[in-house]
């Protein structure tokens, strides 16, 4: 370190007496009045950069260890079911006969992997059409206070709590679904039109910023060869937003998936196979909230409901790979 200030110190000096820049005043200065510890100690800009690198290490590093904690303790708790109770894989996955308290011959779950499918894409079959044409209202036809009202309209939506929902669904759309289609008005109809209003946001929220990455050429070009602005969104915006109209909805599906609280209250929470969409059934979120606190850590019923779990881990990593993959085509 003392050879290195040594040679700055001759580069210094050397500077000074060959100084050769007219409005740069070298002249006057010793070449001992310069503080050579000064210039090779580090500056308090470098001294903030290598904390604030620092900082965002740890806190990805704290980030990265909290997901694969999750990851790792769901996992164990969720295969305990199948290497330490034998229960079987397909048997889980493929038979509808949910009791684990009976034993391991009565742990299948395919009533509730089927209902739980069957509220997400019904919800978002659902939701997709009126977020596109809500999206399109936004960006395509109106602006200024129109838009900014329907932005706090769906700002609004997203905020309100999911006990909310469960508990309008419960007494506003239980009784007419029970007095229009009859039965007790529970089931996979009341789950959907539910999740409907929760995913709406989302998928819109998602849809408009696709709407507005589409380049103003395209459609300033679709113009000029005289399409109308119709023939302009529905040929050329429509087509350019796909992809990433496509992670919108699978975003909301992924919302819709995982929405425990809402669904328990309006889907019946009966583990049966769905016969129509008005009879009582259950999801694998409703059964979870529902049974968790019945049953003791270590036992059948509780491995058997971590399994469920994973069941969900699995699935939210899928639709995170699905976004990914869309993303990564488009």
């Amino acid at each position: 370190m003392g050879k290195k200030k040594q040679d700055l110190q001759k580069v210094v000096e050397k500077a000074i007496a060959q100084q050769k820049v007219p409005h740069v005043k070298f002249k006057g200065i010793d070449p001992q009045d310069i503080d050579i510890a000064r210039l090779t100690k580090p500056s308090k800009e470098t001294r903030q950069e290598r904390w604030g690198k620092g900082l965002t290490l740890l806190a990805i590093g704290l980030i990265g260890i909290l997901i694969v904690a999750i990851i790792g303790f769901v996992g164990l708790r969720g295969l305990a079911t199948f290497f330490a109770d034998r229960v079987n894989v397909f048997h889980f996955l493929f038979t509808t006969d949910w009791n684990p308290s009976a034993g391991k011959e009565h742990v299948g779950a395919a009533a509730m992997i089927v209902t739980s499918f069957a509220v997400t894409l019904l919800a978002a079959l659902l939701a997709t059409p009126f977020s596109i044409a809500v999206a399109l209202f936004m960006t395509e036809y109106e602006s200024g206070r129109k838009v900014r009202l329907l932005q706090s309209v769906m700002e609004l939506l997203v905020g309100i709590p999911s006990v909310v929902y469960g508990f309008l669904g419960l007494t506003v759309i239980v009784p007419a679904v029970r007095k229009i289609f009859g039965g007790t008005g529970f089931g996979i109809l009341t789950a959907t039109l539910i999740l409907f209003v929760m995913v709406l946001p989302t998928i819109t929220s998602l849809t408009v910023d696709a709407f507005k990455a589409v380049p103003k050429e395209l459609r300033k070009s679709s113009a000029a060869l005289g399409a109308t602005q119709w023939q302009t969104i529905f040929h050329v915006v429509l087509r350019a937003a796909r992809a990433r109209i496509m992670t919108a909805v699978i975003f909301g599906m992924a919302r819709a998936f995982g929405e425990a609280l809402a669904v328990q209250m309006a889907i019946g929470n009966a583990v049966l196979m769905p016969a129509n969409l008005v009879s009582p059934a259950a999801t694998l979120t409703s059964q979870l909230t529902s049974q968790m606190g019945n049953t003791v850590m270590g036992t059948l019923p509780n491995n058997a409901l971590w399994s469920l779990a994973l069941l969900l881990l699995v699935m939210s990593l899928v639709f995170n790979f699905l976004v990914h993959l869309i993303g990564k085509k488009s």
